[in-house]
């Protein structure tokens, strides 16, 4: 299993699961990254940080910190 920080641009993944406790699982869930949705990485920052994405069919960018926490597969 890899995590979101190591998906490539333009790769399509679905999260397995959410690492992480407490206010931090939880804000990751409000933006609407929750088990089993598919998610694409649409652009990556030159030096990683920040990741933007799109989930549920918005723009979403995060921070690489966030993207660790998350469990994707192909």
């Amino acid at each position: 299993m890899k995590r979101l920080k190591d998906v490539k641009c333009g790769e399509h993944v679905k999260v397995v699961k959410l690492e992480g406790d407490g206010a931090v699982r939880r804000r990751i869930m409000d933006m609407g990254i929750t088990k089993g949705c598919e998610v694409t990485v649409r652009k990556v920052a030159p030096l990683g940080d920040p990741i933007q994405i799109t989930v549920r069919g918005y723009e979403l960018s995060i921070r690489k910190f966030d993207a660790e926490m998350i469990i994707v597969e192909s």
